[in-house]
C-alpha cells in the first residue's frame, strides 16, 4: 500500500497544528509559519544562485550560512506550529540566545566588507543580490505576521528576534555580493518637492 501526499483533512479550510488542534488556514498562527516557510523557499532560491556564482570566500560563506539558516527556519516553523502547552511541545526547539548571537556574528562578518551606508539603497544589482533582497522582504513580512500573532497568543521571543536579525543579514549579504561583483549600491534619490 502506498501512502498519498494528500489527506483531504484540510478540504474544510482547516489545518492541524503540532499537537493535534485544528485551526482555520487563515489563523494568524498559520499565517506566521506560512510566511516563515515562504522565507525558507526564498532562501533556497538564493542558495541555488549562490551555488552557481563564481566561487569566492563570500559565496562559500553564504552557502555555509544558508545550510544552517534553512534548518533554523524549519525550527521556527515548528515552534510557530506548536502553541505553548501543546502535547508535543517538548519535541520542538525554541530559538536560543546563542543562535541569535550566531546570526549577529554572521552579520558583522559580512557587513565588514561593505562600505558604510550614506543613504537608503535600492534593491537590485546581481541576480543573487536581487534574490537576497526578495528574501529580505519576505523575512520582514514573516516578522510582521509573528508580531500580529503575538497580540493574541504567546510567541517565542527568540524566534522573533532571530527573524529580525535574519532580515538585516540578508540585506548585508545583498550589498556584499554586489560589491564582490563590482556592482555599486544604487542610492535612493527622493523626488524633489515642487
Amino acid at each position: 500500500m502506498t501512502s498519498r501526499l494528500y489527506t483531504r483533512s484540510g478540504d474544510d479550510g482547516t489545518t492541524g497544528l503540532f499537537g493535534g488542534a485544528r485551526v482555520s488556514k487563515d489563523h494568524p498562527r498559520v499565517e506566521a509559519y506560512g510566511a516563515v516557510d515562504e522565507l525558507n523557499a526564498a532562501v533556497g532560491l538564493a542558495a541555488a544562485e549562490a551555488a552557481r556564482a563564481p566561487r569566492s570566500a563570500v559565496s562559500e560563506q553564504i552557502l555555509r550560512i544558508f545550510a544552517d539558516l534553512q534548518s533554523r527556519l524549519f525550527d521556527i516553523g515548528a515552534d510557530l506550529a506548536t502553541p505553548e502547552g501543546a502535547k508535543h511541545e517538548a519535541k520542538i526547539l525554541r530559538i536560543s540566545d546563542e543562535q541569535v548571537a550566531e546570526v549577529e556574528k554572521w552579520i558583522d562578518e559580512i557587513d565588514a566588507g561593505n562600505a558604510p551606508m550614506k543613504s537608503f539603497v535600492m534593491p537590485g544589482g546581481t541576480d543573487l543580490a536581487c534574490r537576497l533582497h526578495l528574501a529580505r522582504t519576505i523575512c520582514r513580512r514573516a516578522e510582521r505576521a509573528m508580531i500580529h500573532l503575538r497580540h493574541s497568543e504567546p510567541v517565542s521571543d527568540g524566534a522573533t528576534i532571530y527573524i529580525n536579525r535574519v532580515s538585516d543579514m540578508l540585506f548585508a549579504m545583498a550589498r556584499r555580493v554586489n560589491k564582490e561583483a563590482g556592482v555599486p549600491d544604487v542610492p535612493w534619490v527622493p523626488a524633489k518637492k515642487r
